[in-house]
């Protein structure tokens, strides 16, 4: 009888280990795919940040210039757009987007999207403005990290960081 308890110790004994390991694979399945959504997010907020940025930092052989404002409509704002350079013409109208603007009259650094009339702005200014999506995917990051991943220090400095993207393009404009 001795040795049927001993067998049946190390039968609960094999059972709960296998009950383990499964465990920690769904965790880590969890975690890998918490991981994953949270990269996805970041990776979003790039790819949303890299048309107009592109165009802002990388200004290198752009047209680069200075925008009057004259006129604003409800989401756009147009005027005459003045180059830097001899290489580049005048236009007698491009638009902007009415968030980066400043109001009517005034003048604002530009740089010419490559096959439109339409313009960013250059600068500090225009460089936070072109992060905004990333801002917004890392404040949505934050939260897959703190809750998904469990990792709340990490959390707090990713949704920070988004934060204070935010806020300093907030201000900068």
């Amino acid at each position: 009888m001795a040795g049927t308890g001993s067998r049946n110790k190390r039968k609960r004994s094999r059972t709960r280990r296998a009950a383990e390991s499964g465990f920690g694979l769904l965790l880590l399945g969890k975690n890998l795919l918490m991981a994953g959504v949270a990269l996805l997010l970041l990776a979003g907020g790039v790819w949303a940040s890299w048309d107009t940025a592109q165009h802002v930092m990388l200004t290198e052989g752009r047209e680069r210039g200075t925008m009057a404002v004259q006129r604003c409509t409800s989401d756009r704002c147009t005027g005459p757009f003045e180059p830097d350079e001899a290489t580049g013409s005048d236009r007698l109208r491009v638009s902007i987007d009415k968030a980066v603007a400043r109001p009517e009259g005034e003048s604002l650094p530009v740089a010419v999207k490559p096959g439109t009339d339409e313009v960013v702005r250059t600068g500090f200014a225009g460089v936070l403005y072109a992060w905004i999506p990333l801002a917004g995917s890392l404040l949505l990051a934050a939260l897959v990290v703190a809750g998904g991943l469990r990792m709340p220090r990490t959390a707090w400095t990713v949704g920070l960081s988004g934060g204070v993207l935010l806020a300093a393009a907030f201000v900068a404009l």
